[in-house]
């Protein structure tokens, strides 16, 4: 699990780079897909890792809002500022929380009932589904995207 985390921030950070590059009006501009453009879907991707894991812990889930946080340097300052959260969580993890239930309360009185191990897997799934569309948008730019490989990057030192 842990290993899948290091490589979504290990990559996020590449994106971060990667922008350094682009004009802020091209990080703004709307885009068909996703949550609007570039730079807020960084911020979405933060901003929801951050969410489940506040939500797993029974933690108030204060939303933050994209209009402060209009260039790139405040959705990194965004980032720090929630990471040390998140990845005290990832590297506590360990079987026991598996399959531990989450309810989520939802609108109407229903609620659904999911193992923390799925919304885990929620949440990694998230950022790669995420980070497929902003590879997409870098082509439309007529920019190389990050590389999405896992292998090469050294998250598993072998034996």
């Amino acid at each position: 699990m842990e290993t899948f985390f290091r490589y979504n921030w290990m990559v996020r950070e590449q994106w971060y780079v990667w922008c350094e590059d682009v004009p802020l009006e091209e990080l703004l501009r709307p885009r068909m897909g996703g949550v609007g453009n570039i730079l807020q879907t960084l911020f979405h991707i933060i901003d929801v890792e951050w969410s489940w894991l506040q939500l797993l812990q029974g933690k108030p889930d204060d939303a933050e809002d994209f209009a402060n946080y209009q260039n790139l340097e405040a959705v990194r300052q965004l980032d720090r500022k929630l990471r040390s959260d998140v990845e005290a969580f990832v590297t506590a993890w360990d079987s026991s929380m598996e399959k531990r239930a989450y309810i989520d309360h939802r609108s109407a009185g229903k609620a659904s009932t999911d193992s923390w191990g799925e919304v885990m897997r929620h949440v990694i799934a998230h950022e790669i589904h995420h980070m497929g569309q902003l590879s997409v948008w870098a082509r439309e730019l007529g920019k190389q995207p990050v590389s999405a490989n896992v292998i090469g990057k050294g998250l598993i030192i072998p034996d």
